[in-house]
């Protein structure tokens, strides 16, 4: 989430911050060991930070300028545009305020390539782009961490572009780690009710209520079997994502109040936005059920897909 931290750890491998304590191992020895020049690190910044005054070029090429090795631009230029292909290449003597979010981002792109990085770091690099540019930039981005194979570290708040490029996902909250995985492990397996719910669109529906003698007892519905060794009155909240809700009748279903309905056609599933017992929860259904905002249905939860979390800690039990 936002103001976690996930800039300034950034910013720590990167060497721009020194850490308030511990160190940054790179290839199993410390990062400070190593000066900072040698260190072969590219970085692309949320802004960009592009030099508005150079031609694109000269961006690219910025690292061997101060070297002042200027004759190894061009090859270093050819090895880009072959990489990235025609959409750099027509940019290559426009300046930074004449070109469009989307080409400045592909130059800071270029610019960190030019450095024959062996880490990269990205700072939300796709956060200013519209959404179908996001999604283009993205497929380009994932060829280019394929092609040069090497440790990247991507900063972001969107689900979906985490999913897409990372093989594994670190889940921060108020400056620490607190869960790392695939984004299969997280989703199945959250942690604490805190990856439950920030990790999964919609979110996980978390249900607070008791544990006794095996069964969870919560405000308007009671699920049973659950582990039985909990203390008698344990506060336990009760975890089940949308997509494990589904219709039932009115004998067996839990009573709940229609508040929206969000079609999400793509998926052929529709989001319905319920209360149950005054309590505010996401289902996800199948798009041709006849389902009308203000009218009241019954619902029911896939018993084998629940998760338990401690009330008072937010840690899963079990």
């Amino acid at each position: 989430p936002s103001g976690c931290g996930k800039t300034t750890l950034l910013k720590v491998i990167a060497g721009l911050i020194k850490p308030d304590e511990g160190e940054i191992l790179y290839d199993s020895k410390p990062i400070s060991v190593t000066p900072m020049a040698e260190r072969g690190i590219g970085m692309v910044f949320q802004n960009y930070a592009l030099y508005p005054h150079l031609e694109a070029r000269d961006n690219i090429g910025f690292y061997d300028l101060i070297r002042k090795q200027p004759e190894k631009i061009p090859e270093r230029i050819r090895n880009i545009v072959t990489i990235m292909g025609v959409e750099i290449e027509h940019l290559l003597s426009r300046k930074p305020p004449t070109l469009s979010g989307g080409e400045q981002q592909r130059i800071a792109i270029a610019r960190c390539l030019a450095r024959d990085p062996q880490l990269f770091l990205f700072d939300e690099p796709l956060s200013n782009l519209d959404a179908k540019l996001r999604v283009e930039t993205r497929v380009q981005l994932k060829r280019l961490l394929r092609h040069y194979s090497i440790t990247s570290v991507y900063v972001t708040h969107d689900q979906t572009e985490a999913i897409a490029l990372a093989d594994r996902i670190a889940i921060m909250s108020a400056g620490k780690i607190v869960q790392t995985g695939t984004y299969q492990a997280l989703y199945n397996t959250p942690t604490n009710a805190f990856v439950a719910q920030f990790f999964g669109s919609p979110a996980m529906n978390l249900f607070p209520g008791r544990a006794y003698g095996g069964t969870w007892h919560g405000k308007a519905f009671n699920v049973e079997p659950i582990r039985s060794d909990l203390k008698p009155g344990k506060a336990v909240l009760l975890g089940i994502r949308p997509e494990h809700m589904s219709l039932a009748s009115p004998d067996t279903g839990i009573p709940a109040v229609v508040e929206l309905v969000e079609p999400v056609l793509t998926q052929h599933r529709q989001l319905i936005y319920l209360k149950i017992a005054g309590q505010r929860c996401v289902a996800s259904l199948p798009v041709e059920a006849d389902i009308t905002p203000h009218s009241r249905i019954h619902v029911q939860i896939d018993r084998q897909n629940i998760h338990l979390f401690d009330q008072q800690t937010g840690a899963r039990i079990g």
